[in-house]
């Protein structure tokens, strides 16, 4: 869990050479044949809705842009570490399904508030929000166990037990490995500010857009990630986004399409 993925450094190594061509990026992908797939079927699917079949890395280096693709490269390699989390703990296809929804509802929500600025980005917020819990479920799963059955028992939130009895929670343990892995940034804030978006220091309306849309899908429960108590959602939160509250009903029923294509895309479980 203390690495990124190596296919994804390599290819962050090559978009910051300036002697790197398109060529040089397409030829990294390539060579990670599950990779490839899965940014193949994903820039296919109704997530992007290109008109025409996108076959090649390149034309899809072209079709998304260099910056993008590392981000989906990343987020899509993540889905590897997600085996291995003991039995008795959460589903692997459960947390899976959840972080992909979030990714999708990130980037649904984002394109409502942020009128379509790289909304890509919150995709791949959504989809390593929760990676300190899994860090937490594979690095202290005793302790994980114990946590998630006290909030089964007494509906108090995760997040606040796992302060309580390890002294730090996984949105805190997201962040350290944001920092180890030198990400953006913004995606650092976004996944330690997920919970309390309002705490967040610079990327604050980033962040409130990844607290709605884990909020909206965890209502939905699509996936699970140990969460058991869904809080209130705060209507300051939705005023800084400005989404509307009758956007996130309005967005369940695309939500649940557009979630089940990505996962069609990227499932190799």
């Amino acid at each position: 869990m203390s690495s990124l993925p190596f296919i994804y450094i390599k290819i962050n190594n090559a978009i910051n050479d300036r002697h790197s061509s398109i060529k040089d990026i397409s030829d990294i992908i390539s060579g990670d044949p599950s990779l490839t797939t899965r940014l193949l079927r994903l820039v296919n699917s109704a997530f992007y809705g290109f008109p025409s079949k996108i076959d090649t890395v390149s034309r899809a280096l072209m079709a998304v842009g260099t910056n993008q693709i590392r981000d989906l490269a990343m987020a899509t390699s993540v889905l590897r570490l997600f085996k291995g989390i003991p039995a008795g703990l959460v589903s692997m296809d459960s947390l899976w399904r959840h972080s992909v929804a979030c990714g999708v509802a990130a980037k649904m929500l984002a394109t409502v508030g942020l009128r379509g600025a790289n909304v890509e980005r919150f995709f791949t917020a959504g989809i390593i929000h929760d990676i300190g819990r899994l860090a937490m479920y594979k690095m202290m799963p005793d302790a994980a166990q114990e946590m998630i059955f006290r909030c089964r028992v007494s509906n108090e939130p995760l997040c606040l037990v796992e302060k309580e009895v390890i002294g730090f929670d996984h949105a805190d343990l997201g962040r350290a490995l944001a920092q180890l892995w030198n990400l953006p940034a913004s995606l650092e804030e976004m996944i330690a500010c997920h919970h309390f978006p309002l705490e967040a220091r610079q990327y604050i309306v980033e962040s409130c857009i990844i607290h709605i849309a884990d909020y909206v899908v965890h209502s939905m429960q699509l996936g699970e990630s140990g969460e058991q108590y869904i809080p209130p959602l705060d209507n300051k939160v939705c005023k800084l986004t400005g989404i509307p509250e009758g956007a996130l009903s309005a967005i369940s029923e695309p939500l649940k399409a557009e979630f089940e294509d990505v996962v069609r895309s990227l499932w190799e479980f």
